[in-house]
């Protein structure tokens, strides 16, 4: 019976070892996609450093080196054995008592009298000539030849991506079937786009049903939306849903400095993903490659346009039936080239919007899952509070919250936390610690308190939640916080006009109380004028007007002077725009100022409310104005 005790140590140490020397067995390959590599440059580091040490330790002979005067004393006290003359040195060995056989060397000096005094002692010597063509191979030859073979080593190890001759190769992230660990069940809030994709996933699973009809997959589906509502994340989840590997890149990574080699990668990643079909090409941020051809203003073929047009063919020059599916993403699909969207290429395109209340709860239960929820905690009312909120936004609430109560030491998130993100990611960092001179709170609490009661007092306006005068992000000095009661997707003339009144209502607020203004209005006054003008010159709300739009025509950031699209309407009609757009703000300006005027004891007591404890529920407001 054998001990294995030791053993076990023994291995433990052993791969500890080689962990610390990065020398890890690589893991195999899955489904024929390279595994990961466990090459090391410290390995032959190391190496070298120990064929070195044992050359110089035990293996090399011990030479002692002498001075050329004690030499010559060696010689005429016969101890001296025998001697090799070189051009540059001597190297000899001693006969004396004490080191019998001692080698030794000195640098060779001009001497006349040298061979005389070797043969007055009976010294045995020779000479050698340099060979210089030995030296010459083993000083450059040889160690370049050996430092040629650790390149192409090293090269060879790294693997595609890596190093000065692979610039053609893509830089696509392969993931193989077992790697793709998402699925539509991670997905919530786009269920449309996830039935659209349904097809896809059915088609890599069981190609035969359609090619038995004759029908044909789409070739390219194109995932357009806003940034942050899921598009890589789906085009993953169908990866995952069909069990296929997955190839993914950036626009920005076909193109270099060096022309052409865009258009090898794209040559190289669609070679790639032949060889493991089925499978999917995901292209992320397609604007980067695809833009518009034509608008460079430098003129000439530049080295984008050569990818772009190389991928073109490629989509032309590949079958489906071989269940190799191309899918991109983008959120800037107006500037992208019409030879890209046509039927043949991407010729399905799949909008992932931002979700509704229903969405933004079903997303906030993926995402809190892993997360220890207070009894307390409604995130249907939550998902209310967030409108406009898209995945990555609600991802980062939850993440918020759970910090906030980390930090409070907390056992389980409450509503409170929630509450406390939701500012934090609309207004921006809390700043308590700022210091303001009495007279500017004042005039921020007579602000925000104005806002609020106007907006309480019109119709159409959305329900006051918190106001607060605390200081939050860069620039706001305090804030009023309105909650939608549900999703909004048009909004009628009346509704735009209570939305004017209520970005009016601080600067009102400041006339009536203090008979001065101040710039703490700049961003309202902005926002209210941005509304009068799309009334009158986009959605024909103005009578005078009539219902004509005087939009003016969007152009590309950098195009010629020849491509820019001027006023498409005269100088008198520009004059009577700028007449209707200070009307709608003067009519509202008047209107305000009744309102606030007629409710100046609430003004005062929620300003004074407010100054003593900062921020105040919609609900405390309600209830003032009921009782006034």
């Amino acid at each position: 019976m054998t001990d294995n005790s030791n053993k076990e140590p023994r291995k433990n140490i052993i791969e500890q070892i080689r962990s610390w020397l990065g020398l890890e067995n690589p893991p195999p390959q899955k489904n024929g996609l390279p595994g990961k590599s466990g090459f090391n440059m410290w390995y032959l580091l190391i190496l070298f450093l120990f064929i070195t040490s044992v050359q110089q330790f035990f293996l090399a002979p011990k030479v002692e080196p002498i001075p050329y005067s004690k030499f010559k004393q060696y010689v005429t006290e016969g101890k001296v054995g025998t001697l090799t003359i070189e051009p540059e040195k001597i190297r000899g060995t001693l006969t004396e008592k004490e080191k019998p056989g001692q080698e030794f060397t000195t640098v060779r000096v001009t001497d006349p009298d040298l061979v005389k005094d070797l043969d007055a002692h009976n010294v045995s010597y020779s000479g050698r000539y340099a060979n210089k063509f030995l030296s010459f191979l083993l000083a450059w030859i040889i160690p370049i030849g050996i430092f040629y073979l650790i390149w192409r080593f090293s090269m060879k190890k790294m693997g595609p991506g890596m190093g000065v001759m692979s610039f053609s190769k893509n830089k696509a992230k392969i993931f193989a079937e077992s790697e793709t660990k998402v699925s539509f069940a991670d997905v919530a809030g786009i269920d449309e786009a996830k039935e659209e994709l349904q097809e896809i996933v059915e088609f890599l699973t069981n190609p035969g049903k359609f090619q038995k009809l004759g029908g044909r997959i789409p070739k390219g589906v194109l995932l357009v939306g806003p940034p942050g509502t899921g598009k890589t994340l789906l085009a993953k989840a169908v990866a995952g849903e069909a069990k296929v590997p997955f190839f993914s890149i950036s626009g920005s990574e076909f193109v270099e400095m060096f022309v052409g080699v865009g258009a090898a990668r794209v040559r190289d990643l669609f070679s790639q993903a032949a060889k493991q079909a089925p499978c999917i090409i995901f292209i992320d941020e397609l604007d980067a490659l695809g833009k518009a051809r034509g608008m460079n203003v430098m003129g000439g073929h530049d080295e984008r346009e050569q990818t772009l047009n190389q991928l073109l063919v490629e989509m032309d020059g590949f079958d489906t039936n071989k269940g190799v599916i191309i899918m991109s993403a983008t959120n800037r699909p107006e500037i992208l080239d019409p030879a890209l969207l046509r039927p043949g290429r991407f010729d399905r395109q799949v909008l992932v919007d931002r979700p509704d209340i229903n969405g933004r709860e079903a997303i906030l239960k993926i995402h809190a899952k892993n997360v220890l929820l207070g009894p307390a905690v409604d995130l249907r009312k939550i998902a209310g509070r967030t409108p406009g909120f898209v995945g990555a936004d609600l991802a980062n609430l939850v993440n918020e919250s759970a910090l906030l109560a980390a930090r409070k030491n907390k056992e389980t998130v409450e509503a409170a936390e929630f509450d406390e993100a939701i500012d934090r990611v609309v207004g921006g960092l809390e700043k308590k610690n700022r210091v303001m001179n009495a007279r500017e709170k004042e005039i921020v609490t007579f602000h925000e308190s104005g806002h609020a009661i106007v907006a309480e007092s019109v119709e159409h306006a959305d329900p006051v939640h918190k106001i607060s005068i605390i200081p939050r992000g860069i620039a706001a000095l305090g804030y009023t916080q309105q909650q939608p009661i549900e999703d909004r997707y048009l909004m009628t003339r009346s509704e735009l006009l209570d939305r004017l009144a209520v970005l009016l209502g601080g600067r009102v607020a400041e006339e009536l109380v203090f008979d001065e203004i101040s710039t703490g209005a700049q961003n309202d006054l902005q926002r209210a004028t941005d509304i009068a003008r799309s009334m009158v010159t986009e959605y024909g709300m103005s009578e005078r007007l009539g219902l004509v739009t005087y939009e003016r025509a969007r152009q590309p950031m950098f195009a010629p002077e020849g491509f820019a699209a001027g006023k498409t309407y005269s100088e008198e009609k520009a004059a009577q725009i700028d007449k209707e757009i200070a009307r709608f703000v003067d009519e509202a300006h008047q209107r305000v100022r009744k309102i606030l005027t007629e409710r100046r004891v609430v003004l005062d007591k929620l300003a004074q409310l407010l100054a003593e404890k900062e921020s105040v529920q919609g609900e405390e407001l309600r209830k003032m104005m009921a009782d006034s």
